[in-house]
């Protein structure tokens, strides 16, 4: 009954007061990576939701359009501006998908978006992710976001999705808020970001 009706309701209801509370702090964030990226603020990716389904998440964009002499992106801890850096460890960057929460492509809760591309490498187990909307933050990201294995990750993921309620849900924001204030697992232990997925043949 939970996920199944009471979670969306919930959902769109504290997205919606989040994001009234925290407008102002929405748009400084907007002006100052507009000035640091000489550019566009915000940028929509493509990723895959429940089922499946590719829809437009929206993000902060907290990493400039710089590159090398032959116009390659440079890597992305060259393309991390110090605004950027900032939103990304204090996670003000998840902000703007709670309008995508708002819109009923996500949940607050679940396991995180990840790229289309993705889509093709997943086993069967691993498919599993995509049975629940994904969310803003989930179990895996309170159990060490970036700084753990792929392979832990997706267990973590299906975990979640066999284990849902209400309860769960209420211990994931705890942890997160914890999270947070600790900056914890923003960074793999070998990049600026999560490495890119090759696909794996096991969970």
């Amino acid at each position: 009954m939970y996920s199944a009706f009471f979670k969306s309701i919930l959902d769109r209801l504290i997205a919606s007061v989040a994001l009234l509370v925290l407008l102002p702090v929405f748009v400084i964030i907007l002006i100052l990576l507009k000035v640091a990226n000489k550019g566009e603020s915000l940028f929509l990716q493509p990723r895959p939701g429940k089922g499946g389904k590719v829809f437009h998440v929206i993000k902060f964009k907290t990493m400039n359009d710089m590159t090398d002499s032959q116009g390659e992106l440079l890597p992305d801890s060259k393309r991390l501006t110090t605004i950027g850096k900032f939103v990304r460890k204090t996670s003000l960057d998840e902000i703007p998908q709670l309008l995508n929460v708002i819109k009923g492509d996500m949940s607050l809760i679940g396991p995180r978006p990840l790229l289309v591309e993705y889509l093709p490498l997943y086993n069967e187990v691993q498919k599993r992710r995509h049975e629940v909307k994904p969310g803003i933050t989930g179990w895996a990201q309170v159990n060490g976001r970036n700084a753990i294995s792929w392979s832990e990750k997706f267990k973590y993921d299906v975990w979640y999705v066999d284990n849902i309620s209400f309860l769960l849900d209420l211990k994931i924001i705890f942890l997160t808020i914890q999270k947070v204030f600790k900056s914890d697992g923003i960074n793999s232990a070998t990049a600026a970001t999560m490495e890119k997925f090759t696909g794996n043949t096991h969970l």
